[in-house]
């Protein structure tokens, strides 16, 4: 392998990398907004709101599969095989993977140890504590120190609450 092409390599896999974790910050503000919205409904049970969960999650993924196929064969004429695919099918892996810590509180709240709304508020949280955490790591990647690093946090919480609350208020 040459230098270029090693570098190419380098170059995909960063790429492949910032894709995977694009889609991991979407589906949080994603799962906001569902756990919200599941929060504020008065008739809410544990096996409804786990459903809601697992399909959100579910169709975010195939959506993005399809899009990501359908665009692959438009660039390429082909359907993406192989390292293609997996490449799709890792990028998009979060938008799975997302509804786990919900449906674990969801079944936490199933066996009476808290109530549902208690649970789908602490899912909000967490994803609300993530998106700050991956703000910090991001602001200390940039070199701009502690402080800056905090606000960076607290800035992409606070823009991540806002699109899950319009997300949530136009009921998607």
């Amino acid at each position: 392998m040459t230098e270029h092409q090693a570098d190419a390599a380098a170059g995909a896999g960063a790429e492949t990398a910032a894709a995977h974790l694009k889609e991991r910050l979407y589906a949080t503000i994603t799962m906001i907004s569902v756990v919200i919205g599941l929060a504020a409904g008065a008739h809410t049970d544990a096996f409804g709101a786990a459903a809601t969960v697992l399909t959100a999650s579910v169709g975010l993924w195939l959506a993005a599969l399809v899009a990501d196929q359908q665009a692959h064969r438009v660039l390429h004429g082909a359907l993406a095989r192989g390292r293609e695919l997996r490449a799709m099918l890792f990028v998009s892996s979060p938008l799975l993977l997302s509804a786990v810590g919900p449906l674990v509180l969801i079944g936490v709240s199933a066996t009476g140890a808290m109530g549902l709304r208690t649970a789908l508020l602490t899912a909000a949280g967490v994803n609300v504590a993530t998106l700050f955490a991956w703000g910090c790591y991001g602001g200390i990647r940039m070199g701009g120190g502690t402080a800056f690093a905090l606000l960076a946090g607290a800035i992409d919480a606070a823009i991540g609450t806002a699109v899950a609350a319009v997300k949530t208020a136009a009921g998607h």
